[in-house]
């Protein structure tokens, strides 16, 4: 997505991105949720009860054999629609702009996106979750078991102030 798509806040600064690729990735499928307009979609899956669609490709849904031994699950995907190359942000709550890699908006150099998801089921190649947070269409990128033992950082703090002037 163009940076004019959203417009770019005083304060903001965008990156003069490569004009190739370092690297390629397959979407193994595609994320069905309520949510066309990116000012409907919730800051993050737990502002919402919403249950979404997973719609993992047939040729990638071998992979998901076990998963409903999983609770919850990572999935990270690809915020596609979302500006790419700003480094620094003004967003609406804050008091003054922050660096991208402080922030956890969908715009960045790469915009890929993580979110913890409650596994409700499994019908074939489609799972049904809770916890989402991204537009309807979205492109999947991966599936990981989320494991609290290791994932979970109870003592983990972030200064929303920000520690840097």
């Amino acid at each position: 997505m163009d940076a004019d798509a959203f417009g770019i806040r005083p304060g903001e600064e965008m990156a003069a991105l490569p004009a190739t690729f370092d690297a390629g990735l397959h979407f193994i499928g595609r994320l069905r949720t309520p949510w066309r307009e990116r000012s409907d979609c919730p800051k993050n899956g737990r502002q919402t009860d919403a249950v979404c669609t997973v719609e993992v490709d047939p040729a990638y849904a071998a992979g998901l054999r076990n998963v409903t031994g999983c609770t919850h699950l990572i999935l990270l995907y690809w915020m596609d629609r979302a500006t790419r190359g700003l480094l620094v942000q003004q967003p609406r709550h804050a008091d003054g702009p922050r660096g991208t890699f402080s922030l956890r908006s969908p715009a960045r150099p790469n915009p890929i996106a993580l979110s913890v998801v409650e596994l409700i089921e499994r019908e074939g190649d489609t799972l049904r979750v809770r916890g989402l947070d991204c537009l309807d269409g979205t492109p999947l990128l991966d599936i990981k078991p989320y494991y609290a033992s290791t994932d979970a950082r109870p003592e983990a703090q972030v200064d929303r102030a920000g520690a840097e002037p």
